[in-house]
This record gives structure tokens, C-alpha cells and sequence, in this order.
């Protein structure tokens, strides 16, 4: 259940250098191409449970939630995505009213972009060498994945982790 889904990709033929009339010029520097696949995502409902004694009810494969006592909000940060103190157990053998799917988990936005181009060796034959530059998480956007969502955690509301940082990729091929 994500509330908003938004991809794009891309390719788009860099103009530099393309009509220039130096064949050296042209060969090399223009016939560029930039393509991108681009995420950009709503957080997922985070799954709050009690834990602990309660946890259950002493009904197997049962996952009690605790109590919300106030507004959820959200501080956004990675020793506190929600805010915890909004959270209470509930009276023993008692379920809590904190709804299904109430929290949000963090969204997404992710740039992965690609720079390259094909060197013609031949056109008849259909030879051609070609490189690429690629890069994931292009702008280097720190994403964060997990949310620890069980109350008796000592890490509760916390970022337990994050999708990986930039990295670069260069890549070559020879198509003869």
C-alpha cells in the first residue's frame, strides 16, 4: 500500500557537438547520450506491534499493537522517524487501538543516470565499440529502508537501516 508510485526513465541525445563539421570533434565529443530511470515512492505502512509479554495475549501467531495516546508525528530523523511517546501498552490482556498501517515508514527518491556512447567502426558491418559512465543514487540522497516498529525495542521509532549510497560503474563493449 504505497499512496504515491512515481517512475520515469529517460534517454536524451545530448545536442554538443553533434552537427559539428570537425569529424574529430564529432567522433568524440558529440553523439552523447544521458538516460535515467528515476524512483520516487510514498513510505510503506510500518507494522507497530507490542512485544514482549503482551505481544500475543497468550494466543499463538497473534501480534497485539499498543494504545495511541496522542497525534503521530513524525521528526524525520534517524534516532526518531516517529515519535514513540505516542505509543502506550495497553492494560494486560487488553488489544491495543493503534490501527493497522497508522505510521508511515520513510519514502524514496532515486536518481540512477547512465552517460554514453557508441564509437562506429563500421556502418555496413555494424561494428561498433561502446562505454558508458553509469551512476546509482546519482545525487547521493540518504534513503532510509528500515523502521524498528516493536515498542518493547530499546531502539523503537529508530532507522535501522538505509538503501546504499552513490556508486559509480563504468562498463565497455566491443560489438563486432
Amino acid at each position: 500500500d504505497r499512496t504515491h508510485i512515481g517512475l520515469v526513465n529517460f534517454v536524451y541525445d545530448l545536442p554538443i557537438f553533434r552537427n559539428n563539421s570537425n569529424r574529430l570533434l564529432h567522433g568524440t565529443l558529440g553523439g552523447w547520450e544521458l538516460s535515467g530511470i528515476v524512483v520516487m515512492e510514498t513510505g510503506l505502512p510500518l507494522n507497530i506491534n507490542l512485544g514482549g509479554a503482551q505481544g500475543s495475549n497468550a494466543i499463538p501467531n497473534a501480534t497485539n499493537r499498543p494504545d495511541l495516546t496522542g497525534k503521530i508525528s513524525y521528526p524525520s530523523k534517524v534516532t526518531e522517524w516517529f515519535d514513540p511517546s505516542a505509543f502506550a501498552t495497553p492494560a494486560l490482556g487488553a488489544w491495543g487501538t493503534l490501527g493497522k498501517g497508522a505510521v508511515r515508514g520513510p519514502g524514496r527518491d532515486n536518481w540512477n543516470m547512465s552517460l554514453f556512447k557508441s564509437f562506429i567502426f563500421s556502418e555496413t558491418r555494424g561494428s561498433r565499440f561502446e562505454i558508458r559512465f553509469e551512476s546509482f543514487n546519482t545525487f547521493n540522497h540518504t534513503q532510509f529502508h528500515d523502521i524498528s516498529a516493536t515498542k518493547t525495542s530499546s531502539n523503537f521509532g529508530q532507522v535501522t537501516s538505509a538503501f546504499d549510497p552513490r556508486t559509480f560503474q563504468l562498463g565497455a563493449k566491443l560489438i563486432f
